[in-house]
């Protein structure tokens, strides 16, 4: 017979909400950083101009999206101080996560961009805008409505991903579930709890797309 107590869990709720606090703010962080560089990487792709920055870009694209985050968070934290580079638990984390969401997020942003007619951009070239005005004046406006639902997909992705920093010893929501499935012996519990928490935080995210995506068929 199967006996189940959360009455133990309850008791622990507030280490799994700090513990989800922690969650979320790596999250965040992490995706205003990614964003930058997706965002980056994105317009430089998009361009498909042969170049220095171009393949550069796409380097970092395929190193990134083609090895496990795991092994990114390994090799920042724990290979990088051999040549010197010692990072925090923390930074390492942010970064690894950053560096990985960007190299989904510039595809996202570069299929917005090439989603915009290409009058547009020839347009905005024949008033004599340069690439750069062009690109953030009058493509990347257009290319946000395309751009911010899969976005926040992308986000929500980085909020589950994010589990994975405790291995670097950061105390967040997986982390929090395991030490109280140590400190209680109730394995089924811990990671139920844990869990229901990732549910809520996803679909938070989910119905803020949603409605993102209706205001913006509205628009």
């Amino acid at each position: 017979m199967v006996n189940l107590d959360f009455t133990v869990i309850s008791a622990n709720l507030p280490d799994f909400f700090l513990g989800a606090w922690v969650t979320i703010k790596i999250s965040v962080l992490a995706m205003l950083l990614g964003t930058c560089l997706g965002l980056l990487a994105g317009v430089i792709r998009a361009g498909n101009r042969p170049g220095v920055l171009n393949v550069l870009a796409t380097f970092y694209l395929e190193i990134f999206r083609g090895t496990p985050l795991l092994i990114q968070l390994f090799f920042i934290y724990f290979g990088l101080p051999t040549i010197g580079i010692s990072l925090s638990p923390w930074t390492a984390s942010i970064i690894g996560l950053a560096l990985n969401s960007g190299a989904y997020i510039s595809e996202v942003v570069r299929a917005g961009i090439l989603g915009v007619d290409k009058g547009q951009g020839e347009a905005a070239r024949s008033l004599g805008m340069t690439y750069l005005q062009a690109m953030l004046y009058v493509i990347l406006p257009q290319a946000a409505r395309i751009i911010l639902p899969p976005l926040i997909n992308v986000f929500s992705s980085l909020l589950k991903d994010s589990s994975l920093v405790s291995v670097l010893a950061i105390v967040e929501l997986s982390r929090v579930g395991q030490l109280i499935y140590t400190k209680t012996f109730l394995p089924f519990e811990a990671y139920a709890t844990v869990g229901i928490f990732y549910l809520v935080m996803t679909w938070c995210l989910s119905f803020l797309s949603q409605q993102i995506e209706r205001r913006i068929r509205v628009y």
